[in-house]
């Protein structure tokens, strides 16, 4: 695949692809503001291949999998609530990918499961797996100008398996060229596959994002989907399903096996009859035979022994009625486990210096149904709520990362922000049916104010002359510090050692500030102007007398927190003279 050009793909691939949805999926979604394409290089147009009359990608599916007639916007036909939950998924971790680099677009979900139960009814009769991909590729009509479009081949049968024409593929199907420009991976594989759904939907959710669009607006909505495929009858159909989902609600199906169906036969060849049985020939019965002639009967002997009295006779036993055999039951297979719940592990709270990063990575863990961990569960960070100045993953305020054996998700390299203030960490993870979040209470306290002079030099004064243009700059965390207000004073050292302002004796004879009216009165405590957007605090000018005593003095230059720097001002005599 030719690396791409355009600063919009490549940042969401940037973003989505090789960041949040990487393999490790350990790596935040780096998400600035997009900046807005130039005409014609990231705006899909109604007139591109992705655009054109690309047939029907289910003509192998039966009518009961097939779309029905769809009334224009405002419904959609029975049953369109149901999703396959792999599908779901896919279309739901799209949204979050595209939000967190795209937050402008404001893709909803529902959108891409509209294009996708237009194009593939969410890939349902191709054997979705949970991995995304299918049993059975789902291919659309080969666009040779016959009845469609003519779309010469782009990607050398790569996806399409045509080396002549092109096919739109996958379950959003996607014409070869236009994935080569906004293919993602929405799995976190590596791989950028139009026949897996998690790629599908990502890559599509980009292209229905392209030229900064704002997809709240009905009328780049339409224009979205327009450059998806130039109809407005597709239009409509789309904005029902999605209004379906929106208004009706989402019932989770499993994900339909891969589709057994009959080819229809070419021609119609009638059907071999069976030959008529042959009758059975019957033997015929014997003729009643002639009567014989009765033989003469003889004289019975005598018996000789009387004969034994009969027995009685025993009352007959009730037969026992014989025992239906019962048949024997199928065994069930268990329901497979699955995702129950998400806890927290360790504190609810979370707390850094501002600008520092938390030292401890927040953790979760999943447990399914049956109590035991969910391995390689999918588990989406996002920060909101933020008031810290923005507080990040890296440069994005979400991560994507998976649990480990033992259930547990944990989310490295959190930064606070670059002020005091308050967070949400939410950790959600997406089950079958329901989605199960916790969240933590994070708060980013204030980084200690540093206090430096601009240069080295020795702060030098002549007995009668001024101290002008000494600049100090206020920084916290590595980053100017705006609007800090000072005091800057005369201090000496009591016998604790410790600095005090100067006694009112030692402040008659030494440096001083102009104020009150005119400048007449002598200060030895004045208040700076508060920092400006670079941090720098510029000290007032600072007076000597033909009085004033040579000598070392200090000046402390203090914030209401107690941040502290002393500065030594040396003040010489006045050279004599010269005669």
């Amino acid at each position: 695949m030719k690396p791409l050009h355009r600063h919009l793909v490549n940042t969401s691939r940037k973003v989505l692809c090789t960041a949040a949805l990487a393999a490790s999926l350990t790596t935040a979604a780096v998400a600035t503001t997009p900046s807005t394409a130039d005409a014609g290089e990231s705006e899909p147009s109604p007139d591109s291949p992705q655009a054109t009359d690309r047939g029907d990608a289910r003509l192998d599916l039966p009518a009961p999998l097939a779309d029905p007639q769809v009334p224009p916007t405002t419904t959609a036909p029975g049953g369109a609530s149901g999703i396959p939950g792999t599908a779901l998924d896919a279309y739901k971790r799209a949204e979050l990918s595209v939000a967190a680099a795209l937050p402008g677009c404001k893709l909803p979900w529902q959108l891409l499961a509209g294009i996708g139960r237009v194009e593939s009814v969410h890939a349902s009769g191709y054997g979705l797996k949970p991995d995304g991909s299918t049993d059975k590729p789902i291919r659309g009509p080969r666009l040779d100008g016959n009845g469609f479009a003519e779309v010469r081949d782009t990607d050398q049968g790569e996806w399409d398996a045509d080396t002549s024409y092109d096919r739109a593929v996958g379950p959003m199907q996607f014409i070869p060229s236009t994935w080569k420009k906004w293919g993602a991976d929405g799995n976190g594989d590596t791989k950028r596959d139009p026949n897996n759904i998690y790629d599908a939907a990502l890559g599509a959710g980009l292209y229905l994002c392209a030229g900064d669009r704002d997809l709240s607006d009905p009328a780049a909505l339409d224009r979205a989907i327009l450059s998806y495929n130039n109809s407005r009858e597709y239009v409509n159909t789309v904005l029902g399903y999605m209004k379906q989902y929106k208004d009706g609600g989402v019932s989770e199906i499993p994900n339909p096996p891969v589709g057994n169906y009959p080819t229809p036969p070419v021609t119609g060849t009638l059907p071999t009859p069976t030959p008529p049985r042959q009758p059975v020939t019957r033997p015929t019965p014997n003729p009643t035979p002639a009567p014989s002639k009765p033989a003469t009967p003889t004289t019975p002997a005598k018996p000789t022994t009387p004969p034994a009295e009969p027995s009685k006779p025993t009352t007959p036993t009730t037969p026992t009625t014989p025992t239906t055999p019962t048949t024997p039951t199928t065994p069930t297979t268990p329901p497979a486990a699955t995702l129950a719940k998400v806890e927290l592990v360790g504190a609810s709270g979370i707390t850094a210096e501002a600008g520092s990063a938390f030292t401890a990575a927040p953790k979760v863990k999943a447990l399914l149904s049956d109590g035991k961990p969910a391995k390689n569960q999918v588990v989406v960070f996002v920060v909101g709520d933020d008031t810290t100045g923005a507080t990040r993953f890296g440069t994005s305020d979400s991560l994507v990362v998976r649990t480990d054996d033992q259930g547990i998700a944990a989310a490295p390299g959190l930064k606070a922000g670059l002020k005091a203030g308050t967070f949400t960490l939410r950790a959600t993870a997406y089950g079958s049916v329901n989605e199960y979040t916790v969240t933590f209470k994070g708060t980013v306290t204030a980084a200690p104010v540093v206090l430096a002079r601009k240069g080295t030099e020795q702060l030098d004064v002549v007995v009668g002359k001024s101290l002008t243009g000494v600049e100090l700059f206020a920084t916290a965390a590595g980053q100017p510090v705006t609007g800090l207000k000072t005091t800057a004073g005369l201090v000496e050292k009591d016998e604790a050692g410790k600095w005090q302002p100067v006694k009112p004796e030692a402040a008659a004879k030494g440096p001083y500030f102009k104020g009150g009216k005119d400048g007449a009165e002598k200060l030895t405590v004045i208040e700076p102007a508060a920092t400006g957007a670079d941090g720098k605090l510029v000290l007032p000018e600072l007076f000597t007398a033909p009085e004033t005593l040579p000598g070392t003095y200090h000046l402390r230059i203090l914030t209401a927190e107690g941040v502290a720097l002393v500065l030594e001002v040396k003040v010489t005599a006045a050279p004599a003279p010269q005669a």
